[in-house]
């Protein structure tokens, strides 16, 4: 199990205010989790949001990468893209990306399987 590095510990600081946030070890990184719903994921120090088609368009705007692995020769994308580095440097617009990305993780749960 990964030990929390202090970019973890920073980012669960920093998203108090959106409630008790959370850190779980898994995959070789950490799922960030409010209210046992998965919004965020940190791999090698760097912050993936959750992202779905309502808020996917402030991602699109800066351009920001998808999550992905390889999987049997195939590069596959996750819902998943990593947070602007503006908002890793101020708590209150970290709040704002992490409160979107919460909803988001809500409305894929509500989604039919």
């Amino acid at each position: 199990m990964p030990k929390q590095s202090e970019f973890v510990e920073y980012l669960v600081e920093s998203l108090q205010g959106l409630g008790r946030v959370r850190a779980r070890a898994m995959f070789g990184g950490f799922g960030i989790y409010l209210n046992d719903r998965m919004f965020g994921l940190v791999v090698n120090d760097e912050l993936f949001l959750k992202t779905d088609m309502q808020i996917e368009v402030y991602f699109d705007e800066l351009e920001l990468p998808y999550f992905g692995y390889e999987k049997q020769g195939r590069r596959l994308k996750m819902s998943y893209r990593r947070a602007p580095e503006s908002a890793l440097d101020d708590p209150d617009e970290l709040v704002e990306w992490a409160a979107r990305s919460y909803q988001a993780a809500q409305r894929s749960r509500l989604q039919p399987s």
